[in-house]
């Protein structure tokens, strides 16, 4: 009897990280898009589980992999297999969750666990010592996601976010608005600040609007600057967006800031959208993170 033909499975995502960093809640929002999850695997199993998934053809199309330190000495091969996979297969993608270590700190005595990696020593001790094993891994992830701000329900709707069918993008790029005074977001990869223009706020006429009222849109464009801040700063991002696809980065964030992210980060970001997303092979999404705080 003939033996069955292997076919090239479709996408595989490692997902690894800080312990305590969200990867269950990845994992969960994963599952929920289809994707096929298989958790707490040694790296040393990549391969055999990928060969595995190609005698089933398209039935598992997108496969996720969870690999972190519970697979204690065996955690170290990850580095060398996720080097060999992307070798032989171009659709590779590793996504590190991290969060701060007094985050993770309180997260573990929310929840009366032990580091892992603890021993005898005290929750932070393990951290720092996860922290220094996954130092190379963190370095050539393909997304990083620092969880220190999201809850179970927002992390599971990055992960949408990032991992959701994006038809034939190879580059999801995501506008942000957010106000300074608030905090820069975590994730962000490129910022861009437009307290160079004037404060609608100051306008008690426009104060109860935002940036997505026609009122505050045209007073906004309307400042010397803001038109040609636009049109240079989407054409200069058009070559590293580009860049990021040659080199499989598969998603950005674009920050774009004003003091409260009411007004002109709202207006700003919601024009660089409509100019970029004329970029090929690049999907655009915006999201105002601050809007409806003040």
């Amino acid at each position: 009897m003939a033996e069955a033909a292997i076919e090239e499975p479709g996408e595989v995502l490692i997902v690894t990280g800080m312990s305590g960093a969200g990867r269950s809640t990845a994992a969960d929002a994963l599952e929920d898009l289809d994707w096929y999850v298989v958790d707490n695997l040694p790296p040393q199993m990549l391969k055999p589980l990928l060969e595995l998934t190609g005698l089933v053809g398209e039935a598992l199309p997108r496969v996720a992999v969870v690999v972190d330190v519970r697979g204690r000495d065996l955690f170290t091969g990850l580095p060398d297999a996720a080097r060999a996979l992307r070798d032989a297969r171009r659709q590779v993608r590793v996504l590190f969750l991290d969060a701060s270590d007094e985050v993770l700190v309180r997260r573990f005595e929310a929840v009366r666990r032990p580091h892992p990696l603890q021993e005898d020593g005290t929750i932070l001790d393990g951290i720092r010592r996860e922290r220094q094993r996954l130092a190379l891994v963190r370095e050539s992830a393909d997304d990083i996601v620092d969880t220190s701000t999201y809850n179970i329900h927002q992390l599971a709707t990055r992960i949408v976010d990032l991992f959701s069918a994006a038809g034939a993008a190879k580059h999801t790029l995501t506008i942000q608005s957010f106000g300074f005074k608030y905090g820069l977001p975590p994730d962000a990869d490129l910022v861009a600040d437009m307290r160079f223009l004037p404060n609608p706020y100051w306008d008690e006429a426009l104060r109860p609007f935002t940036g997505e009222s026609d009122e505050v849109r045209e007073y906004v464009l309307e400042q010397e600057g803001a038109g040609e801040f636009l049109e240079s700063y989407a054409r200069a991002l058009v070559p590293v967006l580009e860049g990021y696809q040659r080199e499989n980065k598969r998603h950005s964030v674009l920050a774009v800031g004003c003091t409260g992210g009411k007004h002109r980060s709202v207006v700003m970001a919601n024009e660089l959208a409509a100019r970029l997303a004329a970029v090929p092979g690049v999907a655009v999404r915006v999201k105002h993170r601050d809007l409806g705080r003040e």
